[in-house]
């Protein structure tokens, strides 16, 4: 079978070394990929959202199944291109697909169906918006509508703060068109957990769980990245948790999506925030998570070729989905300065001391690949990605992995998973 990947980061990087497992896998594709990619497929120089050229290269291939993973792809629409044009693929579509394009939209789904999540307002006018925030309590999230590469919400502990941050998204256009419109929502306190799924649009089966860390810095200082590493599982998201997601939270969304008229099938992700009320929902994507993919996939035991074909069909509710019973942690790897300006060309060295190296994988983000070397290319750079019995191993693992990797002013959070 041949598979072509739409994506570029560590999450593709993941999708493809899984899939690269698939004993049905015989060519890969990606489109663009990145340095570590091209060493297990064929990475072709076309943008994710350039949707002819994606559709042109599928066709003149004959790839059986188009994998879309990233989110402005999905926005788009290519799934539902390449579902016109016969060819086997796999992600929401379009209408689907705006439970993570859309704020406004999926606040307001989750209202209407009385799914939990933190109280808000929406505004398309930022002098309505300054006037809410002046009679409004501190602190709120500031975030923009629109995708935003994991960036758009701000978190203001002062009407100063969110003031700012309002003027920033909707006057200054930080996110461009994705800062249109705007929620401001109540500051939830509480512990983070992330929960993949799959869902053929009426089965839900929910991964193992993960945590990401957004922030920049240690102790969760700095500005929001698009993350900077994560864990599997989350510390506190136990059996007893996990139900009360599924009754409350999990089903009912794609029960609702459903109802819409806007089945979803592949993979959503759901950010929640545990607090002393119970479960409640920071907010969805349309696809896995980055870095959740690097830590969530190595753990999954059944195939993923076979999960995919499962929800294609309709037929989750008829396969077993079995899952590693270990750990998993990732480090990011980062570019001095990032989330806001750095510099790209920098040679990464050391990477061969890590190959061979028992359960720990260098998933590529933001790099490329001339003359047989790895040069950053991107704000988060590689996703430093180790297994074991139980996550300190795997989090200590994963940290002497990362030592031995070395560029110009790199960077990384040495605390993730000590919360």
């Amino acid at each position: 079978m041949r598979v072509l990947v739409v994506g570029s980061g560590g999450r593709e990087h993941a999708i493809v070394h899984k899939l690269s497992k698939s004993s049905r896998v015989d060519e890969i594709f990606c489109t663009p990929g990145n340095g570590g990619i091209s060493d297990i497929a064929e990475c072709v120089p076309i943008k994710a959202t350039d949707l002819a050229g994606v559709r042109q290269f599928a066709i003149e291939k004959s790839v059986d199944l188009v994998f879309v993973a990233s989110d402005d792809p999905l926005a788009l629409g290519m799934v539902d291109m390449f579902k016109k044009e016969g060819v086997r693929v796999f992600g929401p579509t379009r209408d689907a697909s705006i439970i993570e394009s859309s704020k406004v939209f999926s606040k307001n789904l989750m209202k209407k169906y009385g799914i939990p999540t933190a109280s808000y307002e929406t505004f398309d006018n930022p002098e309505e918006a300054i006037r809410h925030i002046m009679e409004t309590d501190m602190p709120v999230a500031v975030k923009a509508d629109g995708l935003a590469l994991g960036k758009g919400a701000i978190m203001a502990h002062t009407r100063e703060e969110a003031v700012a941050a309002v003027k920033s998204i909707m006057d200054d256009r930080q996110f461009g068109d994705s800062g249109n419109h705007i929620v401001i929502e109540e500051y939830m306190v509480g512990r983070e957990v992330t929960v993949l799924a799959f869902t053929d649009g009426k089965t839900v089966v929910p991964m193992v769980s993960s945590q990401d860390h957004k922030r920049a810095f240690d102790n969760d200082e700095g500005l929001n990245t698009g993350g900077m590493g994560a864990i599997s599982p989350s510390r506190i998201y136990d059996e007893e948790l996990s139900g009360i997601c599924m009754d409350s939270i999990f089903q009912p969304t794609v029960k609702a999506m459903a109802d819409e008229g806007r089945q979803f099938k592949g993979v959503i992700y759901f950010e929640l925030m545990i607090t002393e009320n119970g479960p409640k929902v920071i907010e969805y994507n349309a696809r896995f998570g980055d870095p959740e993919a690097q830590v969530v996939l190595p753990l999954l035991k059944t195939d993923l070729l076979d999960i995919i074909d499962a929800i294609i069909d309709e037929r989750l509710d008829r396969i077993e989905i079995e899952w590693f019973d270990r750990a998993s942690a990732c480090i990011v790897a980062a570019s001095g300065g990032y989330p806001v300006d750095y510099k790209k060309g920098y040679e990464i060295e050391g990477l061969q001391d890590l190959e061979g190296t028992e359960d720990v994988f260098v998933y590529h983000a933001g790099t490329m690949k001339e003359n047989g070397r790895y040069l950053t290319n991107g704000g988060r750079v590689l996703g430093v990605t180790a297994t074991a019995e139980n996550l300190d191993s795997a989090l200590a693992k994963a940290y002497s992995s990362i030592e031995k990797i070395r560029f110009t002013d790199m960077h990384y959070r040495r605390d993730i998973g000590k919360k």
